[in-house]
């Protein structure tokens, strides 16, 4: 009697349902591009500039919208090539092979990406603290400042994180839900906060900075204490990476769940609809702030030390001073918590996707795979998320006491987008015809190029971007780790009959 082949991949269907919306897919892009905290925790950043003399900040984020173009493109176009669960994972994979697809995916993406949720808790603590201190209570300040108080903000911090992986387990489409309606609520207190600053006028921010009491932090003391050019290029280019690092890069989750979208206009638009949404939201609200209060008060105010530390100066805070109203002040500081919050409601799902896409292939336990069927969630993919992202929180929160010490891990992400733009290329070069293949050839090179240009700027000016022996320490582990993995499964399916380099020869079912 023939023995009945051993099958490549773990089963023949994922286990997933489609059951993603035309609205989820966006809020799940819009979500991972981080606008929330992009818009609270630049003045912590630019304290570690050289200097906020010329910087422009509306053209820095113009800049690194026009730098992920490519990207766009490069996205929209394999997803509709691959429309499978861990997105660019499958094509990197099925272009590269399993061992540059996978390792490059664990430690820039899978893995790789769990030090930001660690890094994000900690602003959706910053976040709470900044609100609190503002309605009064001064014992909300420990939670406001990074490393003010380390086990109080790991504390609210791991609570939230753990809420979210419960709603995930026990009832997974409520997690995409949640998503969606975070993000709407975000979106609506964005277009609020811009539309208080704008009705506040620049009286209504002199008016705020005076009551403050502080005689060093006028309006007019700090206008005038700013003295350098409009612009200046070359400062303007180190405030780039910024962006890149919260904002228009990570616009891949919506194809890192491609085989539960309903319906094509989720896999078709979902990309370019979020990456333009995000651009004029985020450049809109800083654009604002020059309208409004002028470049000199702005950038004056986001280098001094003492307001961004003490007072929480932001883009949020300022809205919530310049309202003087106490329910406007409340929407827009809840607005501002929930539109952080909205990152790790995301992440939860996202990361538990590739997790499972690269079990599926057999590179991870296959038990990382399996789906519950009670609950139809991932549950041990989402315990790994849990138990990592939780020992990174407390390891930020204990030896460096700021989520910046996690900047450094962009390096590896950075790293793994221009894999992604070189395998798109090298896919249209080697499959397509016509239009298509002078597209990926052409953009899958300028967005690996795009991302050299970023690591570059993050390795050389590494004291503004967190390099440190806990970031470059967690990459290089996650990439020693990948290696390990991966030839150890190789050994261990090849004794069982199975060659896993198979499975990257063909697309996995849905």
């Amino acid at each position: 009697m023939q023995e009945k082949p051993t099958a490549v991949f773990v089963r023949e269907s994922t286990g997933l349902v489609k059951s993603v919306s035309f609205i989820d897919s966006i809020a799940l892009n819009v979500s991972n591009m981080s606008i929330g905290a992009a818009l609270a925790v630049l003045g912590f950043t630019a304290l570690f500039l050289p200097t906020m003399s010329g910087v422009n900040i509306v053209l820095a984020s113009a800049i690194a919208f026009t730098l992920t173009i490519p990207q766009v493109i490069v996205y929209t176009m394999m997803t509709r090539r691959f429309p499978r669960t861990g997105g660019d994972y499958v094509w990197v994979s099925r272009t590269f092979g399993g061992f540059v697809g996978n390792v490059s995916a664990l430690a820039g993406y899978t893995f790789g990406n769990l030090p930001y949720f660690s890094l994000i808790l900690l602003t959706v603590v910053s976040a709470i603290g900044s609100v609190g201190y503002i309605f009064g209570n001064q014992a909300f300040l420990n939670l406001a400042v990074p490393g003010a108080a380390p086990l109080e903000q790991f504390g609210v911090g791991a609570a939230i994180f753990t809420a979210l992986i419960l709603v995930n387990i026990f009832r997974p489409r409520m997690g995409y839900r949640l998503v969606s309606v975070m993000m709407v609520i975000g979106v609506a207190t964005t277009l609020l906060a811009i539309a208080v600053l704008l009705a506040g006028g620049r009286q209504g921010v002199v008016e705020y900075m005076n009551s403050l009491g502080n005689s060093s932090l006028t309006y007019s003391a700090l206008a005038s204490s700013y003295t350098g050019p409009s612009i200046n290029w070359g400062n303007t280019l180190l405030l780039v990476p910024y962006f890149a690092f919260f904002t228009y890069p990570w616009l891949n989750a919506s194809p890192g769940v491609a085989s539960e979208l309903k319906g094509r206009n989720s896999i078709r638009w979902s990309t370019p609809i979020s990456a333009f949404l995000v651009f004029v939201l985020i450049t809109g609200a800083y654009a604002t702030m020059y309208y409004v209060a002028g470049q000199p008060f702005i950038n004056a105010a986001y280098s001094n030390s003492n307001l961004v530390n003490n007072y929480s100066f932001n883009f949020w805070t300022l809205a919530m001073g310049v309202s003087g109203n106490p329910v406007i002040q409340a929407i827009l500081g809840l607005g501002w918590i929930i539109w952080t919050m909205v990152i790790l409601a995301y992440g939860v799902i996202v990361f538990s996707r590739y997790l499972l896409a690269q079990s599926f292939d057999r590179f991870l336990p296959t038990k990382l795979s399996e789906v519950n069927h009670r609950f139809g969630s991932p549950v041990t993919a989402h315990l790994i998320d849990l138990g990592v992202t939780l020992g990174m929180l407390a390891a930020a929160s204990f030896l460096y006491g700021t989520f910046t010490s996690l900047y450094g891990i962009i390096v590896a992400n950075m790293a793994y987008f221009g894999i992604v733009g070189l395998a798109a290329a090298v896919y249209g070069l080697r499959r397509e015809r016509g239009t298509g293949r002078v597209l990926l050839g052409v953009f899958g090179i300028l967005q690996a190029a795009a991302f050299g240009y970023l690591i570059s700027q993050f390795l050389e000016y590494g004291s503004i971007w967190g390099a440190n022996p806990l970031a470059y320490g967690y990459v290089v582990s996650t990439i020693l780790f990948g290696i390990i993995a991966y030839t150890a499964s190789k050994y261990y399916h090849r004794r069982r009959g199975i060659d896993i380099s198979l499975a990257f020869k063909q697309l996995p079912p849905d």
